[in-house]
């Protein structure tokens, strides 16, 4: 985590966000909203709740640009919509106004596990 930079907020169960940005603090708010609502309207299409609050997204960085690098896994590496997702999401927040770009990293390290869900996630799938 030692290159992000964006706002001071915390993604869902533990994976964090910090700030250190050239972009004015109301519009890297806004831009981080938008971000957000949009990574929300991504779904893994094997579990009923939306890749951010599943957790799978571990880094936003909005870089002085505005363009956005987000670092991401799947739930298992061997997920059918590997090579799809990265593409949706790109999608996704490229279509927030003010973005100049996306790059979607894939990771697997740490592997995601199911107490990075958020408590709406844990709702949503019965594990809460």
């Amino acid at each position: 985590m030692d290159d992000v930079s964006t706002t001071a907020e915390t993604v869902p169960a533990g994976n964090s966000v910090v700030s250190a940005s050239a972009i004015p603090a109301d519009e890297l708010a806004r831009l981080t909203d938008d971000i957000v609502s949009a990574l929300k309207t991504v779904y893994d299409p094997e579990i009923p709740a939306d890749i951010y609050e599943l957790g799978l997204v571990y880094k936003i960085d909005v870089e002085d640009d505005r363009s956005v690098k987000i670092d991401m896994t799947l739930t298992a590496p061997g997920c059918p919509v590997a090579g799809e997702m990265p593409g949706w999401v790109e999608n996704a927040v490229g279509a927030v106004e003010g973005v100049s770009g996306v790059e979607v990293n894939m990771t697997f390290d740490p592997p995601w596990t199911p107490d990075r869900m958020s408590e709406e996630a844990q709702v949503a799938v019965g594990w809460y």
